[in-house]
């Protein structure tokens, strides 16, 4: 019993921060339907600034979170405006997304090495706590903790502005219908850039807490990243950037029980969880419509 707790507890933390890690990439194919294939990339550059925050500026990871922020409008802005609107007047803007982020993906791989390098980087365990709290007896890191408040956080956040913002609720109909949303007046365009700069945000974000959850970062970890992110989001519903919390907390929770009682098979849940859930669910866990509000 006592592992099967921690496994449950584990499962539920890791799955929170993993549907913060798939968040941003089905938010920018709700939106758009294009497919972020550099999510990963972006992920690792926030695990980056967080490196660079701690080790070169002496200062807690956390302040990389406002640091990625400002680091997604920085970079996100102009490449929304570069890209996104060419892809949709093309014939067909999700596989060619597939091709141009790739490739992006790829040179922000090349670049991340030129800059730290190839090694692995990690943080120190001590900087968000050296205790640990527990729950029915068993105990986890702070940084645990710290890494699903933060993802907690963010996905109420995006529940607020979904559900009681202007530019939420014209969100919604974009996602819902992009045709209809541009009949009824929205700025279908600003709507896209602020989903897009949010959704490069809310990967840097996540990247701050990638070294505790993973034990370090290194560059060419990014497509793993872009992986099991895009195995999140189809488990829970492609277009729905809320079900990605379903897809989350079942991948949490199947990867922590696996790595508890048959730890050697652990890398390959998120695969077979993908394989389930589509041929039993093809739309995801939350495929249908679903109230955002």
């Amino acid at each position: 019993m006592e592992l099967l707790a921690y496994a449950v507890v584990g499962g539920i933390l890791y799955g929170i921060f993993f549907a913060l890690v798939g968040l941003g990439l089905n938010l920018v194919f709700g939106v758009m339907r294009i497919i972020n294939l550099a999510h990963g990339q972006f992920i690792v550059l926030g695990s980056y600034a967080a490196w660079l925050v701690s080790h070169h500026f002496g200062l807690n990871p956390l302040w990389a979170i406002p640091v990625s922020v400002a680091g997604a409008t920085i970079i996100g802005w102009p490449m929304y405006r570069a890209v996104v609107p060419r892809l949709q007047r093309s014939d067909d803007p999700e596989m060619l997304s597939f091709i141009l982020f790739f490739g992006i993906g790829q040179m922000l791989e090349a670049l991340t090495v030129l800059l730290f390098g190839a090694d692995q980087r990690s943080l120190p365990d001590d900087a968000l706590g050296s205790g640990s709290l527990g729950v029915f007896g068993q105990q986890f890191p702070d940084s645990w903790w710290w890494a699903a408040g933060i993802s907690v956080a963010a996905l109420v956040v995006l529940w607020l502005y979904f559900s009681r913002t202007r530019f939420g609720y014209a969100t919604r109909a974009v996602m819902a219908n992009r045709d209809e949303a541009v009949a009824t007046g929205i700025d279908v365009r600003r709507v896209s850039t602020i989903a897009f700069v949010a959704g490069l945000a809310l990967a840097g974000i996540a990247g701050v807490f990638v070294p505790y959850l993973l034990g370090s970062v290194s560059p060419d970890l990014g497509d793993n990243l872009t992986t099991t992110a895009f195995a999140i989001v189809v488990i829970g519903s492609l277009g729905n950037p809320l079900g990605t919390i379903a897809g989350g907390l079942v991948f949490g929770l199947g990867t922590m029980l696996m790595q508890t009682y048959y730890s050697s098979w652990s890398n390959v849940v998120p695969y077979v969880l993908l394989l389930i859930i589509v041929l039993i669910r093809p739309s995801g866990l939350l495929g249908k419509a679903v109230r955002l509000a």
